[in-house]
């Protein structure tokens, strides 16, 4: 296409550029075409496997201006991460044209995050006047699918899911103009030529009439909608409707874990929850992740939306569905993962009518394929800065750069077994895939191993090298060993969490890591879970750690923290433990016999330095959590209990590498006997644990001279404890790095495994 510039071949200098990054399906094309003509400059550019190639003819000050405008780009989604320029031949070339993909050369182009819904598109289909008024799949290069509909790269309209949409013309012409915002808007539509929808009865019968008011009206009644959404089906009711709450909890078999949350807009949010900058900055942002709010301390919404908590996951509506589901008096709509409980998420209408019938009441369907499944990312604000919980919608299939040693192959770091992410290593750059879950599940294992595949398949690459846990009984870790790779590096676990935080920060150095969390496999065959580490991506060594404490029934003491209790209270005060335990545990004798008859034989009992555990105990100690019905139950309830209150520090000790915790164990007791309240030992338990790891790390820089720590494991995604340890430490003088990119929990455990792969095999190839 000509753009009438003219350039006088005797004055024109020209040049050649390639541009790496998400610079594709995000408007960077018609871009680069805008700033041409704004400058005079002729030439080309096109889409290519390693991402945007042009070359561009004019005078120098023009080019340099073009140059200038380009390296900070400010379209909404593009992000240059590598840019080259060359001198070549002017050829008195007279106008500038887009040309189509060119499909040679290695394929490291980079496939953009699904991306929220524009305020341009959100406008228009509440105007009555356009032509995409009410349309549910209205997008732009500006929003829109991406990583769920593309089935290759580059990324143009034949390869993703909207290829079997004919466009209509008034569609074309938008597609092929480049001063339209939808030019090459892959998956451009409206209501004569894109994707329908239809609202079906659980049996799978077609509702009669307006969807929409249908839907509205089912909700309106208490009713149960699985809705197709962007990367899967939501499970969605009236959130304000208490009993359609309960009754989707008895459904799904969720007594106590939270839903989330789907806000008509940000002022209805303001109405029931506390807002902060970065809160609502994070909310708004293209990602649109759930975010984790405080809610009002007048919020009228049911207790039953998050069980004993005062904070509320929340999100707005990311595409104009959603927009549109909201009316009829309903401002928020509970958008829990549409699966039954542990198993993946539902992307398929005939999957959803065998899975979902039994859960909901109707289906709202459409027509749009979803080629690969993307849960809803998890976020919250620490120190104003956004903390990742779950990382996969709006920021999967994005890199994170690293350091790695040069010639470092194809490395794919498996895992763990809870929140299950896979990292494939390339050239620098770590490709996380969406958030899987557990593997303990058949079906989940199955989708490990196909969005393993499809991500391969997606960048054009292969693994010949993989990293997994140390756990023998770990199924990423099984799996990895049954793939044909040319070797797997076992990495124990917590030596990943600080690999893995050290390598989204940058850092090639030797540091101090403090990795909190449940449980983790470590070198003497015991649990590990709270411990201070020197390290880095080659090896790590322990020099603190918290006292090894029993864990009755093993598995059983991780459900039911009552069992920690006992342990702690039986091995700090021993026979009096025990009846205190009696005074404090609402439970038969007989429960508590068994307990204390497995610890007292050493059977059946095995012993783990966790700080996971730590706070099970103090949690069921304090009466706020006896059994654990989703990960994490009872640190976070405990960790609500005592926000808002001024801790003190209970007594501890540092006993060669062990951090005691008798004298506070103690401490507890006595204050449970005075009548001291719950919150008020919550926060003094919270206060002294933070002290504790701040001695211990203040020991290690006496060993050892470091200055730099990191944070990681996931009893840092607790805002209390991230953020008050690192003022601690930071006001000793060390510079501290915590997650941004990745979440601190075994979520960002695959790419501190593949950084450890990538750096040991540098060694051993010297």
């Amino acid at each position: 296409m000509s753009s009438g510039v003219q350039v006088k071949k005797t004055d024109a200098s020209r040049l050649r550029i390639k541009v790496s990054g998400t610079v594709q399906g995000v408007g960077f094309r018609p871009y680069v075409y805008r700033e041409a003509l704004k400058y005079g400059l002729a030439g080309w550019v096109q889409n290519s496997r390693e991402g945007v190639s042009l070359e561009i003819e004019g005078k120098k000050a023009d080019l340099a201006a073009f140059i200038s405008e380009l390296r900070y780009c400010s379209l909404r989604l593009a992000r240059i991460t590598e840019m080259s320029i060359e001198e070549t031949t002017a050829i008195g070339q007279e106008d500038f044209i887009i040309l189509g993909s060119s499909h040679c050369g290695s394929r490291t182009a980079g496939v953009s995050p699904d991306v929220g819904v524009c305020a341009a598109c959100q406008s228009e289909i509440t105007d009555h006047r356009n032509r995409r008024y009410a349309y549910p799949f209205s997008n732009c290069t500006d929003c829109g699918p991406r990583f769920t509909i593309v089935t290759g790269v580059p990324y143009d309209r034949e390869k993703t899911t909207m290829s079997e949409f004919s466009m209509c013309a008034l569609c074309l012409a938008e597609y092929h103009n480049p001063l339209e915002r939808r030019f090459h808007a892959q998956p451009n539509a409206c209501p004569d030529c894109g994707p329908q929808i239809t609202l079906q009865k659980s049996g799978g019968q077609e509702v009669p009439g307006d969807w929409l008011s249908n839907f509205q009206a089912a909700i309106a009644e208490g009713k149960i909608v699985a809705v197709k959404g962007l990367g899967g089906f939501h499970l969605a009711c009236d959130a304000q409707n208490e009993q359609a709450v309960t009754l989707l909890r008895e459904r799904k078999g969720r007594p106590a874990r939270p839903f989330a949350v789907m806000c008509r807009d940000i002022d209805v949010i303001r109405r029931y929850c506390q807002l902060e900058a970065g809160e609502e900055a994070l909310l708004s942002s293209p990602a649109a992740p759930i975010v984790v709010l405080r809610r009002r301390e007048n919020c009228s919404l049911p207790q039953q939306l998050a069980p004993r908590l005062g904070t509320l996951g929340v999100m707005l509506p990311y595409t104009p569905l959603h927009h549109l589901l909201f009316g009829n008096g309903c401002d928020l709509l509970v958008m829990t993962s549409g699966n039954d409980s542990g198993l993946p998420l539902v992307k398929e209408n005939e999957r959803a009518l065998v899975e979902l019938s039994g859960l909901a009441d109707y289906l709202l369907v459409h027509n749009r394929e979803i080629e690969r499944r993307c849960d809803d990312s998890l976020a919250m604000v620490a120190d104003g800065k956004p903390l990742l919980l779950r990382r996969s919608r709006g920021y999967v299939p994005d890199p994170i750069s690293v350091l790695v040693p040069a010639n470092t192959p194809v490395i794919l770091g498996a895992g763990g077994d809870l929140k299950n992410v896979f990292c494939l290593l390339i050239d620098g750059k770590a490709y996380l895939g969406p958030h899987i879950g557990d593997l303990a599940y058949r079906e989940t294992a199955a989708i490990y191993l196909e969005s393993l595949v499809d991500m391969q398949r997606l960048l054009s690459v292969e693994a010949v090298l993989a990293a997994c846990d140390c756990h023998p009984a770990y199924y990423s870790a099984k799996l990895a060993a049954k793939l044909p790779f040319e070797s797997v590096v076992p990495v124990f676990h917590h030596h990943a969490h600080l690999a893995s935080c050290m390598g989204e920060n940058r850092l090639n150095e030797p540091v101090i890591a403090v990795i909190c969390d449940g449980s983790g496999y470590g070198p003497d065959s015991t649990v590990w879970g709270c411990e201070v580490l020197t390290g880095d991506y080659r090896d790590f060594r322990r020099h603190y750690h918290l006292e090894p404490v029993a864990l009755p029934g093993g598995e059983a003491a991780v459900r039911q923290p009552w069992r920690m209790a006992g342990s702690y209270l039986f091995r700090h005060l021993g026979e009096e433990g025990k009846r205190w335990a009696q005074k404090l545990l609402p439970l038969s004798t007989n429960e508590l016999a068994t307990v204390f008859t497995m610890l007292e034989n050493n059977f059946n009992a095995p012993l783990a330095s966790s700080c996971g555990r730590l706070y099970d105990a103090v949690a069921a100690l304090l009466g706020v959590c006896f059994e654990n019905t989703y990960e994490g139950q009872a640190a976070t309830e405990l960790t609500e209990l005592a926000e808002g209150e001024k801790g003190i520090i209970y007594p501890f000790a540092l006993a060669g590498s062990e951090i005691l915790t008798g004298e506070m164990f103690r401490m507890m007791v006595l204050d449970c006997r005075n009548g001291v309240a719950p919150a008020q030992i919550a926060a003094n338990f919270q206060q002294t644990l933070v002290e504790a790891l701040a001695s211990a790390v203040l020991a290690t820089r006496e060993q050892e001279g470091l200055e730099k720590v990191v944070l990681s494991g996931g009893s840092f995604q607790n805002r209390f404890l991230l953020s008050s340890l690192r003022r601690r430490l930071s006001a000793s003088g060390f510079t501290v790095y915590s997650h941004r990119q990745v979440p601190a929990n075994d979520g960002g455990l695959a790419l501190g495994q593949a950084l450890v792969a990538a750096w040991r095999r540098s060694e051993i190839c010297v």
